[in-house]
């Protein structure tokens, strides 16, 4: 059995994205409890429960390490500038082959992942694991879910004018409340409780990993009951898993493209390579609550993402264990000619 998990996680399945499979598979077979007009308030427990996330994230974070990670700018420059600007441009490059309705919609959920900061945990563990520069592929991941805060919302703006409740003001005061306020308080409180949140790390991190799960949940189970499925065949979307695997490898060419026209080290490229492919289902999942108040459509809205998400772990799982070899070997041979 030790085994067959050791397969699993270097295979990129790890607990949670088995459990994001189990709770879309619970929702289409049972997508009543889960609903808007469910027996239970699920949705309304999702929504203060995004609040809940960003305040312990917020509670992670330090800010000498964030001041500490403020000179390596050239670095910063191009995550921050794949993440937000390289990825929306290539969808929109894209958008005129998606002129029916049907195939809007998954483009408007591609469009989203796009638009999304990249991801903390995974890029992080990534780096490490390629022996990258690991203190700027914190800071990067870090300052990209802050950005996205604000980013996220003005690029949805493009196509979702008449979506949202209030406009593009009103849905970043409803982010603020709801991500940059917690997040705020949960550095503020840095200092007094980050011992409380390391301590209890795991258990912190399973809670954020129960709400994201309750949030893909309750967004499928209403899409499920409210048939927006209904005309997607398979094909489609072996096609939608085909497109998001080539986002991911155009992407990353283009990180190392660019990295080498700079003149990064080793170190640097490994962290610009992971930071800036990698986009955040965290972050996607909770704001998907506040910039998609039709919970119909929520879930196919998510689709790419959680695609996108399950590749990205495995493609950059193989990845970062052969750069991580090959750094091995170097520091092996260079010795013996030494």
């Amino acid at each position: 059995m030790q085994r067959l998990r050791e397969l699993a996680l270097r295979a990129g399945l790890d607990g949670f994205l088995l459990g994001l499979i189990g709770v879309i598979g619970l929702a289409y077979l049972w997508p009543e409890f889960g609903a808007e007009e469910g027996p239970l308030p699920l949705g309304r427990i999702a929504h203060y429960g995004v609040s809940v996330i960003f305040f312990f994230y917020g509670l992670r974070l330090s800010r000498e390490k964030l001041k500490a990670g403020l000179s390596n700018w050239r670095l910063h420059l191009v995550v921050q500038g794949t993440t937000f600007l390289l990825f929306p441009l290539l969808l929109l490059v894209v958008k005129p082959l998606f002129d029916s309705e049907k195939s809007q919609l998954l483009w408007l959920g591609g469009f989203y992942l796009a638009a999304l900061p990249s991801t903390v945990s995974s890029s992080v563990v990534m780096v490490s694991i390629a022996k990258g520069n690991l203190p700027a592929a914190i800071f990067n991941a870090s300052i990209s879910s802050l950005l996205g805060v604000f980013i996220t919302p003005v690029w949805m703006a493009l196509f979702l004018t008449s979506g949202t409740s209030g406009g593009l003001g009103s849905t970043i005061l409803d982010l603020a409340l709801q991500v940059l306020l917690p997040v705020a308080v949960g550095i503020l409180l840095h200092s007094r409780l980050h011992q409380f949140a390391q301590r209890f790390a795991g258990p912190l991190r399973m809670l954020d990993q129960a709400i994201i799960l309750l949030i893909v949940y309750t967004s499928f189970c209403e899409s499920f009951d409210q048939g927006i499925f209904r005309g997607y065949s398979a094909g489609d979307l072996f096609g939608l898993g085909a497109a998001m695997l080539v986002l991911f490898f155009l992407v990353y060419g283009c990180v190392l493209l660019l990295s080498r026209l700079v003149g990064f080290n080793r170190e640097d490229t490994i962290t610009a390579l992971f930071c800036g492919s990698k986009k955040s289902l965290v972050q996607g999942t909770v704001m998907s609550k506040v910039l998609f108040p039709d919970a119909r459509t929520a879930g196919l809205i998510l689709l790419p993402l959680m695609i996108y998400h399950a590749l990205q772990i495995l493609v950059a799982s193989i990845v970062a264990q052969a750069l991580s070899r090959r750094a091995d070997s170097k520091a092996t041979v260079a010795p013996a000619i030494h």
